[in-house]
This record gives structure tokens, C-alpha cells and sequence, in this order.
């Protein structure tokens, strides 16, 4: 399935946030697991970002190095329309802690929380929800 906006997401070798975003959509790109500073990677068109939490949802690598580089990045922030979490609901109010701190932070929307790489339900929830965001036909 195809949708109306751009999924960026990071994954580390875990792969469980791409698992979950292949059930998403055959297109998405990948924030690199090695950051180039001399070629960073940039994206030109609005998208919704997808990402794990790291540490357990405490301390300061709450969010991966990489998506902190890549939003570092002014126009890749500039094209940021929302933001989806995943995560292991062990870390309790620390699930998905980095999905929330960066819509807190850009003061794009939080589009859905995501319990490792996601259910068929989960899928659906998210789907739906970018569907209303972004009025578009399923």
C-alpha cells in the first residue's frame, strides 16, 4: 500500500520499527544506522517520522543519535508533519517517550503509539489516523 505522505523512520538492527512500517506502506525511507556529516541525509518533501525510544525512555539518549542528527538538519525539520512511536510497554510512562518529546519539541502531532513492531489492529489505528490527518481515499 502506498500513502499519501512520506514515512521516514529509523530502525537499529533490531528492525522492529521497520517491520512495523513495511506493514505500512511498500515505499518509506530509512534514516541511516551510520551518519555521514560530510553527505547527511535529507529529505525534500513532507513526511511522518517514525522512531523507537532508547534507553528505557530515560536519560539523555531518549532519542536515537541519528534522528537527533537528522532533525537537526533545518529543512528535514521544516518538512516534519507528524510523528509515530514505538516501543516496549515494560518502560511504562517511558513508552515511546521520544515519538512524544519530539512533538512536544516541533509541535507536530503524535499520531499513535506502537508496542515493538505492531499488530495487524495497530496497522489499521495508524493507517486510519493518517488517512483523517491527511484526506486521502483507502
Amino acid at each position: 500500500m502506498s500513502l499519501p505522505i512520506d514515512l521516514v523512520y529509523f530502525s537499529n538492527r533490531s528492525e522492529n520499527t521497520k517491520r512495523f512500517v513495511d506493514k505500512l506502506s511498500d515505499v518509506s525511507w530509512r534514516i541511516p544506522l551510520a551518519w555521514d556529516h560530510e553527505n547527511p541525509y535529507l529529505h525534500s518533501r513532507e513526511f511522518v517520522l517514525v522512531l523507537p525510544t532508547y534507553g528505557a525512555g530515560r536519560g539523555s539518549h531518549v532519542i536515537p543519535s541519528q534522528v537527533k542528527k537528522f532533525l537537526n538538519v533545518r529543512s528535514n525539520r521544516d518538512m516534519l508533519r507528524g510523528v509515530i512511536g514505538t516501543g516496549n510497554t515494560n518502560f511504562g510512562d517511558h513508552f515511546c517517550k521520544a515519538a512524544e518529546m519530539i512533538s512536544a519539541k516541533t509541535g507536530v502531532p503524535l499520531i499513535g503509539k506502537i508496542e515493538i513492531f505492531g499488530t495487524e489492529d495497530d496497522v489499521k489505528t495508524i493507517t486510519e489516523r493518517l488517512r483523517l490527518l491527511y484526506d486521502y481515499e483507502l
